[in-house]
């Protein structure tokens, strides 16, 4: 029997999954199979990305399970998100449109601004993955281009099915990797309101204030990279070789040990039980299980602080890290 997955009801009024399955560095080629297994196991969101370059196969991979009738379309929250090189409109459209298709789903449950990141434009038929390099080689960093957020905000609205927008393919809009200043002035302007934050969130980066901040303005936060260190290992990550594993920390062995959960489940539902969506993947299907399993007992808030502490303002995903810098976190 698939495990029931509690819920966060968002800003635009759907219901998204408080535990998803992340597509993230999951190579093409087993892409489909961890999705439609995913799914058989009870998972019912995806979260998904265009620079992933996995959304066909992922894509794939639901359709099989709702050709099965494991699921029914509706069942499934799909999320994507939009990449840097295509912050101008007209970009915007094209690429959340191929990224739709690619899905084949017929439309996507949640769609965000992958970073405040505009580069410049690199045409699909040149590169259709370019990450942050303007050339194949991943050599030469592409440069920014002059592309205000209102923008590509404005486009994104511009996806979203209304009664006045029946052709729209997007349920539900939101933002990833942005800080305090930035949603505030997004909220300013913003016709509809942004549904989802996805941030960077671990133990050893706990960010209370950007979450205090999305929650209070009735904005859901999914958090990535709950595990810390770990998704960037085998990335050779310099930092994430240099820190302990979470999972072997003290704070966490003794209270999974206390509550006979594993660390991972421990490290899951110190998000969860706060309201904060997690997306893990993994390659295994007990771990698999005991992820989605991760809302089946409480830490108490003592659990929940010693977790906290272990906090140390340290980031893996910063493209500060790049040849050329882009500091968005400062």
């Amino acid at each position: 029997m698939a495990t029931k997955t509690p819920t966060v009801k968002l800003a635009s009024g759907y219901e998204m999954p408080i535990v998803g399955f992340g597509i993230w560095k999951v190579p093409v080629d087993v892409c489909a199979d961890q999705v439609y297994n995913a799914i058989k196991l009870g998972y019912r969101h995806i979260d998904g990305a265009w620079d992933y370059t996995n959304s066909a196969e992922a894509g794939q991979g639901v359709r099989r399970a709702i050709e099965e009738g494991i699921i029914k379309r509706e069942e499934m929250f799909i999320t994507s998100k939009l990449w840097n090189n295509y912050h101008a409109r007209e970009h915007a459209h094209q690429m959340a449109k191929l990224e739709n298709e690619a899905w084949g789903l017929g439309y996507l449950d949640l769609f965000l601004i992958h970073f405040p990141i505009s580069l410049e434009f690199i045409p699909f038929e040149e590169i259709r993955y370019p990450c942050f390099w303007s050339d194949k080689e991943q050599t030469k960093v592409t440069p920014l281009s002059k592309v205000p957020i209102s923008e590509t905000w404005k486009a994104l609205e511009d996806l979203v099915q209304t009664k006045e927008n029946p052709n729209g393919f997007v349920k539900s809009i939101g933002i990833s990797n942005f800080h305090t200043q930035l949603i505030y002035d997004l909220l300013s302007y913003a016709k509809i309101h942004p549904s989802v934050l996805q941030i960077e969130h671990h133990p050893y980066l706990t960010q209370p204030n950007l979450i205090a901040m999305a929650q209070e303005n009735n904005i859901a936060v999914t958090g990535y990279s709950t595990f810390g260190p770990l998704s960037f290992i085998e990335m050779d990550h310099a930092l994430a070789k240099e820190v302990k594993p979470l999972f072997e920390t003290d704070v966490v062995k003794s209270i999974a040990a206390k509550h006979g959960k594993t660390p991972g489940q421990v490290l899951l539902r110190w998000c969860t039980q706060r309201n904060i969506i997690v997306i893990p993947k993994s390659n295994s299907v007990d771990r698999l299980k005991q992820n989605l399993e991760c809302c089946s007992f409480d830490l108490s808030e003592d659990d929940i602080k010693q977790i906290s502490s272990l906090d140390i303002n340290l980031r893996f995903n910063n493209p500060a890290s790049l040849q050329t810098p882009i500091r968005i976190f400062t």
